[in-house]
């Protein structure tokens, strides 16, 4: 079965910057809506970010302006650039292979929509 596999988490200061990888096992591997969400311990995970295949992206608004979501098809790679850290964005973050449709059977890239394939996540923590 083709897992995700995320790479780049890490300790840093407030205002400082990460990167997190995302590829699966299996290269052949490709779908419509892929993206990141995150979970702090006794908190409902949080979708931050996701982008379709033709590069359309969506956003937590928490993360607008400080994340980038990207994705390079050919490599089958998923990034999140993250910059201007703050400590409230310390969580586990997890790559995540969205569904291309809605509950309501509504196509399109979400956050709310619900997951196909999901990575063990990887730390990220961000010191006052």
């Amino acid at each position: 079965q083709v897992q995700l596999v995320e790479s780049g988490g890490g300790s840093v200061q407030t205002g400082g910057s990460l990167r997190l990888s995302c590829a699966p096992s299996e290269k052949t591997y490709s779908t419509y809506c892929m993206g990141w969400f995150r979970q702090d311990p006794g908190k409902e995970h949080e979708g931050v970010a996701a982008i379709d295949t033709d590069g359309n992206s969506i956003y937590t608004d928490s993360v607008k302006g400080r994340f980038t979501i990207s994705r390079d098809n050919a490599k089958n790679t998923l990034y999140l650039q993250m910059n201007n850290l703050k400590p409230e964005d310390t969580a586990m973050y997890y790559c995540a292979a969205y569904k291309y449709y809605s509950d309501s059977g509504v196509f399109g890239c979400s956050l709310s929509n619900g997951l196909d394939l999901r990575g063990q996540g990887t730390l990220v923590t961000v010191s006052s």
